[in-house]
């Protein structure tokens, strides 16, 4: 027992100075983390770590938390974190599947409207007066009992629809360190934002920021489930494109963004080219018709992090990019590469 106090306090001894040494704030996760560095109980987790604090470069908030759950955190707590990543998943899937339902549930109300309106082409037949009457009372009651259905299935959808919006934003609301988005399983915005927070200018940071082209025509056309399996498709393409020096993010919506340290513009240029080049190749299966969508393109905005910007502008330039991409034709990368 006197030995186990012993080593806990020297691995205390060591585990504070390395929060001061990396300017690292000193709440219970961070200290259990590094204090598991400290004691050597994690041989990739010290791998890791070794990594990162090469030559003090500085670590986000985001990926101490990322750590913490990966080599730390208890199997319980773990568990918890990613049933609330899979709940999010699973809301956010319903509610796009609800939008599509009630599109097709509208349609076939107008459908059954149509049908009441060309009951006359019977008489063509040669039909009696009372046959044709008999079957339109039939047709108009059993129609109309289809209408009352259809309108009441598009209300308990709406209402359905309400209450997982609602419940999808108190989710957000207690899943404020969340760190991935649950559709495409990328890092989300709160984690760049938490990476570009700690960026310096020596540190040879350059940022891409990625649109699809013309989603919102896929929405239309196709549905939003089939939008959501675009999005899942160009996610994990940017991912594997990814090499080890490059992080992939679902910026919102339709926008992604890579960041990529120590990288000079030109080399993060010719890489945003093979992504978009990679993209390009993406084919996407819509499950209710077998058709396969293709033609799949995105636009791309790169940005260098100089020691003339903020943190803040290094965003604002990697758009201003990628909006000159969109206007010059789309599926291209903005700046050219000198």
């Amino acid at each position: 027992m006197a030995d186990e106090l012993e080593q806990s306090f020297q691995t205390l001894k060591q585990t504070i100075p390395l929060l001061l040494k990396h300017q690292i704030s000193a709440i219970p996760t961070n200290y259990a983390l590094w204090y598991t560095y400290a004691s050597n109980q994690s041989a990739p987790l010290n791998a890791e770590l070794d990594k990162l604090t090469l030559n003090d470069q500085p670590i986000s908030t985001a990926k101490l938390q990322e750590l913490y759950q990966q080599h730390v955190a208890g199997g319980l707590e773990v568990g918890a974190w990613q049933l609330r990543q899979s709940l999010e998943a699973m809301l956010t899937e319903l509610s796009q599947s609800l939008l599509d339902t009630r599109s097709d549930t509208q349609n076939f109300k107008q459908s059954i409207d149509n049908r009441l309106s060309d009951l006359d082409k019977v008489e063509k037949e040669g039909w009696s007066v009372e046959e044709v009457m008999q079957l339109v009372r039939s047709l108009v009651k059993e129609t109309q009992h289809i209408k009352r259905s259809t309108l009441d299935f598009a209300a308990a959808l709406a209402t359905a629809e309400k209450e997982i919006t609602e419940l999808r934003a108190q989710l957000k609301d207690s899943q404020q360190h969340a760190l991935y988005d649950a559709l495409t399983g990328l890092h989300n915005r709160r984690y760049l934002d938490e990476e570009l927070k700690v960026m310096k200018p020596d540190m040879g940071t350059c940022l891409i920021m990625v649109d699809i082209d013309h989603f919102k025509s896929i929405n239309d056309q196709f549905g939003h489930q089939m939008g959501d399996r675009v999005l899942k498709a160009v996610g994990k393409k940017l991912k594997d494109c990814c090499r080890e020096n490059a992080m992939a993010f679902r910026f919102g919506g339709e926008e992604f963004a890579v960041l990529l340290k120590a990288s000079k513009l030109n080399q993060a240029i010719h890489q945003a080219d093979v992504m978009r080049r990679a993209i390009e190749k993406v084919s996407v299966i819509d499950r209710r018709t077998g058709k396969t969508l293709d033609g799949i393109s995105a636009s791309f905005g790169v940005a260098e992090f100089t020691g003339t910007m903020r943190n803040s502008d290094l965003l604002e330039q990697a758009d201003k990019q990628l909006y000159q991409a969109k206007t010059l034709g789309r599926n291209r990368v903005m700046p050219l590469n000198k």
